[in-house]
């Protein structure tokens, strides 16, 4: 019973990705309902007994009886995402955490970044101006180009295992007076620093191992001294959190187009968003890569290729009906490119911030 409810669950939300992805298509308001609990309440009973027969003149007869009723009662829970919950969820972009946390499990960075990636900001080298904004939107063909082909870019790298998605490790050093470091202040400040005394300048150089912002790089960030991540770190504090430093440099794998700059991400909301006016009104369209980049396995022209059509899908697959109208993902040939970018959705959505306080009431629904 217990995996039927959870087929159950994965196969909702599923259908409620599909559903958003038509309304957004039809520029209808999201809306998510979830499943906040599910109560079952078993009850198995046996009776037995022994009873005569109707035998007529022939004499008596005794027949035993068994018998057994097993009843299942759930009871659940759902809840409409909205307040709060529908704001962290849905309207709060991603942070570069989230997206670190899967691309260093091996995720497609192509598949990922056409999904969660607003727009690239690209910068000069030596400097921390942004001199070019390229969007994620097909509205924008030269933004969207340049956008893929970097996109494009990052997964040749990854193809030859020298994307580094790592955050900088750097040390934080300054001075103090020697006379201030007492026992009492070391048990209370410093017990956590490294301390080196300078006895002819009186003082103690205070210094801690700190883990700064995240970066994209087709080099160890190691390599690198320790002036150098520091100053890195300074210029991805700049950025809000949903931007994720990205540096490829010549002289490495992949550093035949150099880069440097940041990737901005989306909300969930505008993930939907972008899927949903990807079906008519913004199509995606073909985009090659730089002619600097090499082969790469995988380049389809939609990030998720929704289909819709009149009538319901022939296979058993993941359709739902909306303004009459059917939406499916559709079959594949060879990678299953499609598949797994709906099963990254459901990741991603998965892992939206967690809900808050319910604001409104559960709806209970006893079966």
């Amino acid at each position: 019973m217990v995996l039927a409810y959870d087929q159950s669950t994965t196969d909702s939300v599923s259908k409620q990705l599909l559903l958003n992805i038509a309304r957004a298509r039809y520029s209808q308001p999201i809306h998510f309902t979830s499943v906040s609990s599910i109560t079952a309440t078993y009850r198995f009973a046996v009776n037995a007994g022994i009873g005569g027969a109707i035998t007529g003149d022939r004499g008596g007869l005794l027949v035993p009886s068994l018998g057994g009723i097993a009843e299942e009662n759930p009871t659940v829970s759902i809840a409409p995402m909205q307040g709060d919950e529908f704001t962290q969820r849905l309207l709060t972009p991603f942070e570069e955490q989230k997206l670190t946390l899967l691309l260093r499990q091996g995720y497609d960075v192509d598949s990922l970044l056409r999904l969660l990636g607003s727009e690239l900001r690209l910068q000069d080298a030596g400097s921390r101006d942004v001199v070019a904004v390229h969007h994620n939107r097909p509205s924008d063909p030269r933004g969207y180009a340049v956008f893929r082909r970097v996109m494009a870019h990052l997964s040749s790298i990854q193809d030859r295992h020298a994307l580094y998605v790592e955050p900088l490790f750097f040390q934080r050093t300054w001075v103090v007076p020697a006379a201030s470091v007492t026992p009492e202040s070391f048990q209370a400040i410093y017990k956590d620093f490294s301390l080196r005394l300078s006895p002819d300048r009186r003082a103690y150089a205070v210094s801690k191992p700190t883990t700064g912002r995240i970066m994209i790089t087709n080099f160890n960030p190691g390599v690198l001294s320790n002036d150098e991540r520091l100053e890195l770190h300074g210029e991805a504090e700049d950025a809000p959190t949903n931007e994720i430093l990205l540096d490829i440099r010549a002289g490495y794998p992949g550093g035949e187009y150099p880069m440097k700059g940041r990737v901005r991400l989306r909300s969930f909301h505008e993930v939907l968003t972008f899927l949903g006016r990807g079906m008519q009104e913004e199509p995606e369209f073909d985009v090659t890569p730089d002619p600097r980049t090499p082969p790469i396995k995988e380049n389809p022209v939609d990030t998720l290729k929704i289909h819709e059509s009149s009538r319901p899908p022939g296979r058993m697959e993941t359709a739902v009906a909306f303004e009459n109208r059917y939406f499916h993902i559709g079959d594949y040939d060879g990678y299953p490119w499609d598949k797994k970018v709906f099963g990254l959705l459901y990741q991603l959505f998965q892992m939206t911030v967690a809900p808050s306080a319910q604001a409104g009431p559960a709806i209970t629904i006893a079966k």
